[in-house]
């Protein structure tokens, strides 16, 4: 699975930390609930050595807080790094995750080469112990991400070892756990990866073919339609975009049998816009740039895929990506003209940037013909959703409540934030057309996130569970929020949730 590499190593051991030498020892230091009272260092030895630091209050063991002694000298480690974890009571994988990140970055910042972490004295249950070291090695992996594959210069950089010493590392669970935080982290970076490249990089044609090489060996199997067979197929949204671009669309299909034969598959569709101009109605220039990101959804489904693969779940999935780009060229779709969607819905394109539930319409249509046990789709979809729930949350919509509690469950697992929006009649009524069934944008003020919900529904099997997740506001520039996404790129927001999603299924 080609990614941009990076140059840090975990490894789990069984062993006395005490016993061991190197260049840095990690401790956790946990906040005390009383603010009057001094942290604590959860390595006995390390917390008598750092008594007065404690006592001074220089550690408080807030949150992320990362405090380097270099030059230490103590029991055979060079330097010491105390790791704040907060309080017990407040003490969750989300923040073992960021601790993670907080690490990773100090590490380089240290220039040291070789990390003995204390994993010990973190929890004392067996459950939470598994739990946090998965988070621990998500957190350290996804802030070791950069994109810098396409910088000139020489970029070889000496690889950086983190050890993670527990007695505890013998343990099924706790193996488990760093196989899996491993894989989820590798796969949300290659989905990071698909969104950093720029579009002249990563077209339709060269997503499906990084797609395809990606999955080799990991028991998916991918195809990817090309333009003859998207119109064999009629689907009619998908090359209505795609008619102002030079660039060919592709329909990538994705599918992995882990269950049994007779077991319904999960869905999953991403859209998979490589770039977005707005077409005829064209964007400001300002910003423009970004819309290489508008294929964040495509390369959460692509990097939800893949994990489920290599974690080998029991489950059936099936996954479908309609890629393409939105330019304004001779052919392009002009204001006004009615396009035909698969299950033969016409809808007027009153607005050309509105065109991500126009190629979502058909692959909607496909994944509800293959009667999955549920579809949930991921776009990019709307800047109304940008405006009601900025960076933080991703938010969604379904009136299907088994679905609705299976979503909050998978999003409190994974510790990517999430908010239930509204979907209602009334929003559909709102993308009524006039000349044909429906209008790709609505006709009242306001809503926008939810009537492009109530747009998609209409492309949805009644009978089937579906949720609409719109990342516009959490698919990159991320990093003032979360310390394991970079500043400014990709974040492969919803792999993590989709895999969790797709576990419950098992």
């Amino acid at each position: 699975m080609s990614q941009s590499p990076s140059n840090v190593q975990i490894h789990l051991h069984s062993k006395d930390i005490n016993s061991l030498s190197g260049q840095s020892l990690v401790v956790f230091a946990k906040a005390s609930a009383d603010k009057t009272k001094a942290a604590k260092i959860t390595h006995a030895d390390t917390a008598k050595a750092l008594q007065t630091s404690l006592d001074e209050k220089l550690i408080s063991g807030a949150a992320s807080e990362v405090i380097s002694f270099r030059e230490a000298r103590f029991l055979g480690y060079r330097n010491v790094i105390s790791l704040g974890v907060g309080s017990d009571s407040k003490l969750t994988h989300e923040v073992v995750r960021q601790a993670g990140a907080a690490l990773c970055k100090e590490v380089k910042a240290l220039k040291t080469t070789e990390v003995f972490v204390n994993f010990d004295g973190l929890t004392g249950g067996k459950k939470d112990l598994a739990e946090y070291t998965q988070a621990f090695v998500e957190g350290i992996h996804l802030a070791s991400y950069s994109f810098d594959e396409l910088k000139s210069g020489d970029k070889k950089t000496e690889a950086i070892n983190i050890h993670l010493v527990t007695k505890s590392a013998k343990d099924k669970a706790v193996i488990n756990a760093f196989h899996q935080g491993t894989i989820l982290a590798a796969c949300t970076n290659f989905a990071k990866r698909l969104g950093d490249m720029p579009g002249n990089l990563m077209t339709p044609t060269i997503l499906a073919e990084e797609t395809i090489a990606a999955a080799k060996g990991t028991g998916l199997k991918v195809t990817a339609w090309d333009k003859k067979r998207i119109e064999k197929e009629k689907m009619g949204g998908l090359l209505g975009v795609a008619q102002g671009s030079a660039q060919e669309p592709r329909f990538i299909v994705m599918e992995y049998n882990g269950g049994a034969k007779s077991k319904a598959p999960v869905a999953f569709v991403g859209k998979g816009l490589t770039f977005d101009t707005g077409g005829i109605s064209l964007k400001p220039g300002a910003k423009m740039e970004d819309m290489k990101y508008d294929m964040g959804g495509g390369a959460a489904v692509i990097g939800t895929m893949l994990a489920i693969a290599q974690l080998k779940l029991k489950v059936n999935a099936i996954a479908f990506v309609p890629a393409t780009e939105n330019m304004p060229g001779s052919k392009a779709t002009k204001p006004g003209d009615v396009h035909t969607a698969r299950n033969g819905k016409t809808f007027e394109v009153n607005n050309t940037d509105a065109e991500g539930r126009l190629i979502l319409s058909d692959a909607l249509c496909y994944a509800s013909e293959q009667k999955p046990a549920m579809i949930v789709d991921a776009a990019t979809l709307t800047g109304a959703m940008v405006v009601a729930l900025g960076n933080v949350h991703t938010g969604y919509f379904t009136r299907n409540s088994a679905l609705k509690n299976k979503v909050e469950k998978a999003a409190v697992q994974s510790g990517e934030l999430v908010w239930n929006m509204p979907l209602t009649d009334a929003h559909v009524k709102d993308m009524k057309g006039t000349f044909a069934d429906l209008s790709n944008i609505s006709s009242g003020n306001g809503a926008g996130s939810a009537t492009a919900a109530g747009f998609l529904e209409q492309f949805v099997d009644s009978d089937i569970p579906w949720a609409h997740f719109d990342i516009a506001g959490t698919a990159w520039a991320c990093g003032n929020r979360l310390n394991y996404c970079t500043p400014k790129g990709a974040t492969g927001v919803m792999v993590r949730t989709f895999v969790e999603i797709a576990k419950q299924y098992a």
